[in-house]
């Protein structure tokens, strides 16, 4: 199969063309809109492997896709965030598959409602979201809770390692609700909190202490209801270096404040500053998935799930679901025609080969019940 992906040489995108590259039920092709910058990493990469200059927003975007035989489209070129499915729909009318990298809320949480219909009448499949969240979160959940009568609250936490690549992408994706009011499952309704505001501690098997900040995305929204959670569903971030996370929290309360609209413009100047602090940070980051609740006995529980990544492969992570899918599917393996969000799609087996890969260690570890 002719797998395209799209902001193949970013930060993500040149990630999942390696992983790729090699598979022999795969012709990658090397996308994006710097023929030249495409054409190089296809070279590195050997093979059948093929650059490729491709505008994914341009007016012919369906039909060279349709004309270059693709029969599944990587999307990998973020933020997500306010970005409009215009891709997709192209891809369902040049009848290929349709993977996503997204992590914005709005964007996934949609995702099924706007193109179900597109791909189910193209008899293709559609999957967004296939990233650390929802696809590798809601995998951890289910893993955790499995038989469990009710679960009470989920806590999930992301560290990355100071020294990652981060990208600008990415940054303004964060950027993009730093300072927002965002809408959270906690105490059983809903409720309104600020997004990177108010940090607080989170602990890790294998991490220092950090402190971590409410973000934004779909777990917030599909949890709830997917996983019938009672009380609370929350999700941060922990930077690794505590100044940063306060400069957030900052940034955060000007914005809420009104004195900073427009936060996005400094995602250029935070990703090219943002390396000053490496001295003070580590190649070590990771995540962590905290569950409360009954368990199949009818017993009060509280487990967690820990991650850690060395040597700054943390940013392998979100590439791992749309890896292992777009093997499933260049495989030949049949998933439902239509359009879904990545959640349940994966069992935590699954991302097993790829932890081992990059020699990440997990622990899921017993922890005290709270008592009222």
């Amino acid at each position: 199969m002719k797998v395209l992906v799209l902001g193949a040489y970013g930060n993500f995108g040149a990630r999942i063309c390696r992983a790729l590259g090699g598979n022999p039920h795969i012709q990658l092709l090397v996308a994006g809109r710097d023929v030249a910058k495409a054409r190089a990493l296809a070279t590195q990469l050997g093979g059948s492997a093929q650059g490729v200059g491709l505008d994914m927003r341009g007016a012919e975007f369906s039909q060279r896709v349709r004309a270059l035989g693709v029969g599944l489209v990587l999307h990998t070129a973020g933020p997500f965030q306010g970005q409009d499915y215009g891709v997709a729909r192209a891809v369902a009318a040049a009848g290929a598959h349709y993977i996503d990298l997204a992590d914005g809320r709005r964007f996934v949480c949609d995702f099924a409602d706007a193109l179900h219909a597109d791909f189910a009448q193209a008899g293709r499949t559609a999957i967004s979201g296939a990233s650390t969240v929802p696809a590798l979160s809601s995998a951890v959940v289910a893993h955790l809770t499995q038989g469990w009568q009710q679960i009470h609250s989920i806590d999930i936490c992301i560290a990355p390692a100071q020294t990652a690549p981060r990208g600008k992408a990415t940054l303004a994706a964060v950027l993009s609700y730093c300072g927002k009011p965002l809408s959270v499952w906690s105490g059983g309704q809903w409720t309104q909190t600020i997004g990177w505001a108010k940090p607080k501690r989170v602990s890790f098997a294998r991490l220092k202490p950090r402190l971590g900040a409410v973000c934004d995305i779909p777990d917030l929204e599909l949890f709830p209801t997917h996983f019938h959670v009672r009380d609370r569903v929350e999700f941060r971030a922990a930077l690794e270096v505590g100044l940063t996370q306060r400069v957030f929290a900052w940034l955060a309360a000007l914005r809420a404040a009104g004195w900073l609209p427009d936060l996005q413009r400094f995602a250029g100047f935070l990703n090219a500053t943002a390396p000053v602090f490496d001295g003070l940070g580590t190649a070590l980051g990771g995540m962590v998935v905290r569950v409360a609740g009954i368990s199949a006995q009818g017993h009060a529980v509280r487990r967690a799930w820990h991650i850690a990544a060395d040597h700054d492969h943390g940013p392998e992570i979100p590439c791992m679901a749309a890896i292992v899918l777009a093997r499933r599917v260049a495989s030949g393996e049949a998933f439902a025609p239509g359009a879904q969000a990545c959640i349940g799609l994966l069992a935590l087996d699954a991302f097993a080969p790829e932890f081992a890969r990059w020699g990440m260690v997990s622990d899921v570890l017993e922890e005290q019940v709270a008592h009222a």
